[in-house]
């Protein structure tokens, strides 16, 4: 091969935050050691969770809890089963974004880019894919008014809602408004995934009742109905399809 490799960026996490420090007023000169430290490994641990509330998981580990709940088997299948689950389907639903992320934001810096050469255009890149998801998610339940409402609270005036365009909308005010929207939308289907588990529990109560056995707890006999029940209708593949299915794959972002 002819030609010269080109030079790697540095991606060291202090480095990174040595070059952000550096430009903020101030601190020209960086960061200490021990604070560099001490602040990677604070965003090393709230990452995670940061992460999670911006993808399908939300959506996914409380409808998958809830139908746990439904069916009456309080540690079956366990919560680590659950979680992983909810993993799973979150890295396949969340595959082309993270596809995106890569081929936006990564790779070109990786590849010595000269319109990505900092960290800072990393990160402005690599957020427009996981804005667009989100925004997709909340334009497909029609959950605007947590959107509005966190607006609102940082003193933006209702009659200008007209006006408003996805580019005015920054991630402080999007990510808690995306997680308001999920939460809402896990419910509502958990509520469908519950009905008709409940009117088991309560035709078996009724016909406990009927027959005079007040001490047998229901759930001993309703039990195995529901899971019967859950078998026939092929539960889990009904679930996991429609779960996948709730989920846009997000389009062009215009305006609201």
């Amino acid at each position: 091969m002819t030609g010269h490799a080109q030079a790697q960026p540095d991606t060291a996490p202090t480095t990174m935050l040595e070059d952000a420090a550096s430009a903020i007023p101030g601190f020209e000169r960086g960061l200490s050691q021990p604070i560099n430290i001490l602040i990677v490994l604070t965003v090393l641990t709230l990452a995670p969770s940061i992460i999670i509330m911006c993808t399908s998981f939300v959506r996914i580990v409380i409808v998958l809890g809830l139908m746990r709940q439904a069916i009456g088997t309080q540690s079956l299948p366990p919560s680590q089963v659950i979680i992983g689950t909810a993993l799973l389907l979150t890295f396949m639903i969340m595959a082309p974004t993270i596809d995106r992320i890569y081929s936006e934001a990564i790779l070109p810096y990786q590849n010595g880019d000269p319109a990505v050469t900092s960290q800072l255009d990393v990160w402005n890149r690599a957020k427009e894919p996981i804005r667009d998801f989100m925004f997709a998610q909340i334009e497909e339940t029609g959950n605007w008014e947590g959107v509005y409402t966190i607006l609102e609270y940082r003193g933006f005036d209702r009659s200008k809602l007209t006006e408003l365009t996805y580019d005015d909308i920054d991630m402080l005010t999007l990510v808690p408004s995306y997680v308001m929207s999920e939460l809402k939308t896990a419910f509502l289907i958990a509520f469908r995934v519950y009905l008709p588990f409940l009117i088991i529990d309560m035709v078996i109560a009724s016909l406990l009742i009927s027959m005079g056995m007040l001490m047998l707890p229901p759930v001993l006999i309703s039990l195995p109905f529901k899971l019967l029940l859950f078998v026939l209708v092929d539960g889990w593949n009904l679930v996991i399809e429609s779960l996948i299915n709730g989920f846009m794959q997000p389009a062009t972002a215009g305006g609201l």
